[in-house]
């Protein structure tokens, strides 16, 4: 993934999905102060890191067909009751991103809203 591409993947996040510099820094462990240098082009994220954003990117992607920017950061940040009550940035951070997925795939096929 480029400096580019991080940068843009940053700045979506923060449009299209409502999240703010502190969600992002929280998802990935480093300070606010990191995730401007990266959303500026100045700092690089670790690849555990990009990996995390990349699922968060794709996972906003997802969620933009059914919510809007201020819903979606509600949805990642509350607890779930399809995630055993955990919350879907948790389960990001921590690698499990298909189960997530596996949440929107049920809006798709409006098993649950």
């Amino acid at each position: 993934m480029s400096e580019g591409a991080i940068s843009r993947y940053i700045s979506e996040l923060e449009a299209q999905g409502g999240l703010r510099g502190a969600d992002i820094a929280n998802l990935t462990d480093v300070s606010k102060a990191t995730v401007s240098r990266w959303a500026n082009g100045k700092a690089y994220p670790q690849p555990k890191n990009e990996l995390r954003l990349s699922s968060l990117y794709y996972i906003v992607s997802r969620l933009q067909e059914y919510y809007d920017s201020s819903e979606i950061r509600v949805w990642l940040n509350s607890p779930h009751p399809q995630l055993d009550g955990e919350r879907a940035i948790v389960l990001i951070h921590k690698g499990r991103s298909e189960e997530v997925l596996q949440v929107i795939k049920r809006l798709d096929s409006e098993a649950y809203l």
